[in-house]
Order: structure tokens, then sequence, then C-alpha cells
């Protein structure tokens, strides 16, 4: 069959690949950062279709990737790369991948879950995720180091209780997972939080970033996050 991930060249050193057949509330972005010693590669995606092949690194460079958060569409295919590293708050659940913390069982009844079978016979009902023990915890200040690029971690919840995002104070560049992205933002899940999430938002006010690419929709400059931060906190103030 055709590839499952559609791949999109960002610039020079980031590609952004995604998973045009999955319903559109599940069809996360998955971010490639080439790096001077190692790549990084954020979030994974549904974990349909092997991931990992699609995936493109010059032979022998290490590839840290980066769980921004455990829900399903980020963790999917998490379990294929060697060096996983994600939040320390929710490392356990990365162990078992229980449906309850990925919210895996949400995809098993999705009306019109796949656009375009992946294989004879695929049912969304069979669905589930592969454990992926994390080799990394990232809490926050932690430094994710490329050769040529240090990104600090950023813990931003509210979406999900253990989101993080990966920023690069010297560029500008921001990898945000769920915690702030330029489509609807989901703040009603069992373990979402507006009040953290309220807390985030503020804290977002204030980043200096240059671009950035969030877990859906499109990337964003730091005048578009303050628009959507900014948005986000007039809409929970109207509750």
């Amino acid at each position: 069959m055709d590839s499952w991930f559609s791949r999109r060249i960002v610039d020079g050193r980031t590609t952004m690949l995604t998973e045009p057949f999955v319903h559109d509330y599940v069809r996360a972005n998955i971010w490639h950062f080439t790096g001077r010693d190692a790549d990084l590669l954020v979030d994974t995606g549904m974990g349909i279709c092997p991931l990992a092949p699609e995936i493109r690194t010059l032979e022998g460079k290490p590839l840290l990737v980066v769980a921004t958060h455990i829900h399903l569409d980020h963790v999917g295919s998490l379990h294929e790369f060697p060096l996983r590293a994600g939040p320390r708050m929710s490392a356990a659940q990365f162990e078992s991948m229980d449906e309850a913390a990925t919210y895996a069982y949400m995809f098993h009844d999705l009306e019109g879950a796949v656009s375009k079978l992946p294989a004879p016979g695929w049912k969304s009902a069979d669905y589930a995720i592969a454990p992926a023990p994390l080799t990394r915890m990232l809490d926050e200040g932690d430094v994710v180091d490329l050769g040529d690029r240090r990104f600090r971690v950023l813990h931003l919840p509210g979406h999900s209780p253990d989101s993080i995002a990966l920023f690069d104070e010297a560029d500008g560049l921001f990898f945000s997972g769920d915690a702030i992205y330029d489509d609807t933002l989901i703040d009603d899940l069992p373990d979402s939080d507006r009040e953290a999430y309220r807390n985030t938002m503020r804290r977002l006010l204030d980043l200096p970033i240059r671009i950035g690419h969030g877990g859906h929709g499109p990337s964003f400059d730091g005048g578009r996050m303050r628009e959507i931060a900014s948005a986000y906190l007039r809409s929970v103030s109207a509750l």
C-alpha cells in the first residue's frame, strides 16, 4: 500500500510527518529535527503502521525520541525506538501503556477512525499500544542536547498532567506537544485540568519563541502563540 504517513520538509533541519488516514481528532504531528551529534523525534503518532522505517537518519547517528505526554496519538510507535524519553511523572504508565492513561479505548469505537484500512481486516476495536518503558525521564529544567542545539524541558500541564515541551532558549525554537497548538485545544479529558492549563497559558504569554511546532495544526510564531493563549484565558474566564 502507499505510505501510511505523509511527509513535509519544513526547513533544512525539520521534517513533519503525520497520518492523513486517521480521524482528525487523533491526527498528530510527528517532528524530526536534525542535530549535529544526535537527531530528535518529537512524538510518534498512533502506532497503527511502523514509523521507524520512515525516519531517515545518518547511519550510526543516535535518534532520541521524546514523548510529550502519554496520550495515544503521541506514543503509538514509541516502542519501535531504543532511546525513549518522556515525562517522569507518567514513567510508570509507559511501562504498561494502560488504556486508562493513553485513552486508547476511545479509538476503539470512534466513528470513522480511519479513512483507509492500513491492512486487510484491520479493525479499530483491536487497536492497542505496545509498552515502551522510558530509557530517560524528563523533568522541568532538564536539557536535551543534540550537540549544536540544546532544548530546555518545560512542564506545561493542563491538557494532561504530564505534558512537556522542548524550548531552544538560544534560537526560540519550540516543540510544544499538546500544551499549545494552533487548533481546537482539548481541556475536557478525564485527566485535563483547566486551572493548570490557565497557568500554563499565562506562562506561555511570556515565552520568547521564534517558531512553534505543535502536536496538532500548523506551526505558529510568537505573536500567534500569544493570541492562542489569550483566547484560551478569555474562554475559561467566561465559564
